[in-house]
């Protein structure tokens, strides 16, 4: 029962910390989306990459918005325990595989999305 007691507010920890860093993401939009662009920039490319940079963060707390709802109802209506698994692949890997696959674009290619 210790890790069950230790394992709940890791969990609500580290969701409140990425809220946190979401919200703190967005506060600082403007500068983020500077960096990304060369120092002589048009107002179309800098709309393309802000455009970018709000959709990316908002899929992932869809991401986690859906899986948070359904693991409510996973846990209330008893479903069978082979259900998780759907809810991990598309809640959370799906999501992880296509983040990792954007940052090993970026830092090994150069790409954008």
């Amino acid at each position: 029962m210790a890790v069950l007691n230790g394992l709940v507010p890791a969990r609500f920890l580290t969701i409140v910390a990425h809220l946190i860093l979401i919200i703190v993401l967005f506060w600082s939009r403007g500068d983020n989306v500077r960096a990304c662009l060369p120092k002589y920039y048009t107002n179309t490319e800098y709309e393309k990459k802000d455009t970018q940079f709000t959709l990316t963060p908002q899929s992932a707390t869809a991401a986690h918005a859906s899986a948070s709802v359904t693991m409510v109802f996973f846990l209330f209506d008893q479903w069978c325990s082979d259900t998780y698994w759907y809810i991990f692949g598309f809640c959370s890997a799906l999501p992880g595989i296509t983040e990792i696959a954007v940052l090993i674009g970026v830092l090994a290619m150069g790409k954008g999305i």
